[in-house]
């Protein structure tokens, strides 16, 4: 029996077989530390570094590449920017469908550094107002950072929106592109991010371990990692220059490579086009899910566009006991718990309980959607229902 993999949120799979192959011959060919010689393999695994930074620079509407920084993942991304920006005193405007790789940043710096914080909450129906946003606004906000889609409810936020009213007061704009990155279109400029952080190994179809943060070319950080950067070595401090701030010690070359294919995929493929087909699958389960008794869908009316996130609770079965059951019975992989964002199962009222979130990807088909629905029926009659 196949296995029907519907855990998108977490990370995508399959992946391309370019992305595997571009691993591959990274580390057959020209595994060298890039920007650690002058040469021939360390210069190759330079290019190929660069030509990913290129590809994500084309993706996000970025002008300069190296304003691109990679990173292990979001959560060290976003640890950067929130860590290496925020200040003592500092009022910062985010959102209660955050993820923990922003309100722990965040509560730490409150902590340690004395930064005040105010979440927006959103209405009824999950959805965000640039009102809201706007009526939390003090002299001494100096960061609005917000989720561009919630990985548990799958609001999508108006980022663009929020961007111009960030603009127009003056407040530094971070955005959490870990559920969008080659999901949803993300234009740097167009949309007034000065911060963009993003996974590698989700909607941008390369291997774990890799992610990125963009940074506006005339905004400065603290590092948050100090020590070798393959030039400027004479200097006992962090060099100002870019990328090299902030990418301390050996990169994730393989990685990168990896990487790279998988935004070269999303280019070639068009995010627009993997988004309809993602929508097409999320709207074909909530229709069938809201014809079953028992089951309760969290998020967004279902005539509301969402990311392909479906968070859901069955009457009598613990969130753990039906993964479980998906999983060791009908081969089905989805997640189930609190999903590192307690903050948007607060908001859900699945506080208590946790959820079962479904998530669909790219190589998804309608087939593994009717493969849930069928199981979820056969599981509630197995239990009485």
């Amino acid at each position: 029996m196949r296995t029907i993999y519907l855990d998108n949120a977490a990370t995508t799979w399959p992946k391309p077989a370019e992305v595997s192959r571009a691993m591959v011959e990274c580390v057959e060919e020209y595994g060298a530390n890039p920007g650690r010689g002058g040469h021939k393999l360390s210069m190759k695994a330079s290019k190929v570094v660069y030509g990913t930074r290129v590809k994500l620079a084309q993706l996000f509407g970025i002008r300069n590449p190296n304003d691109i920084f990679f990173a292990a993942n979001a959560t060290q991304a976003l640890n950067q920017a929130i860590k290496g920006f925020c200040k003592p005193g500092m009022h910062v405007i985010t959102t209660a469908l955050e993820h923990n790789s922003v309100r722990r940043p965040l509560e730490f710096m409150k902590r340690e550094h004395g930064i005040e914080i105010t979440y927006s909450k959103p209405d009824a129906n999950h959805l965000f107002s640039v009102e809201e946003i706007r009526k939390a606004i003090r002299p001494e906000t100096g960061l609005i950072v917000v989720t561009h889609g919630s990985n548990l409810l799958g609001t999508i936020t108006p980022i663009a929106e929020i961007g111009k009213l960030a603009r127009e007061h003056g407040i530094t704009y971070l955005v959490d592109a870990a559920q969008t990155a080659g999901v949803l279109p993300i234009h740097v400029e167009e949309m007034a991010i000065d911060m963009l952080a993003f996974p590698g190994h989700k909607g941008l179809y390369g291997p774990q371990g890799t992610g990125g943060l963009y940074v506006r070319s005339d905004l400065s950080l603290v590092p948050l990692l100090h020590g070798g950067t393959g030039g400027q070595s004479e200097l006992a401090d962090q060099p100002d220059t870019r990328p090299d701030r902030y990418e301390s010690g050996t990169l994730n070359t393989p990685g990168i490579a990896g990487l790279g294919a998988g935004v070269e995929f999303v280019l070639q493929t068009g995010v627009d086009t993997i988004r309809e087909k993602e929508w097409k699958l999320t709207r074909l389960a909530l229709e069938e899910l809201a014809q079953m008794p028992g089951i309760h869908v969290y998020g967004p009316d279902r005539q509301i566009e969402r990311l392909a996130v479906i968070p859901l609770t069955v009457d009598g079965i613990e969130a753990s006991e039906l993964a479980y059951i998906l999983d060791q019975q009908y081969n089905i992989a989805v997640r189930s718990g609190f999903h590192c964002t307690p903050l948007a199962h607060e908001t859900a009222g699945t506080a208590e309980t946790g959820a079962v979130r479904i998530s669909f990807g790219y190589f998804n088909s309608e087939e593994d959607v009717q493969a849930l629905i069928t199981a979820l029926k056969e599981i509630q009659e197995a239990f009485g229902m």
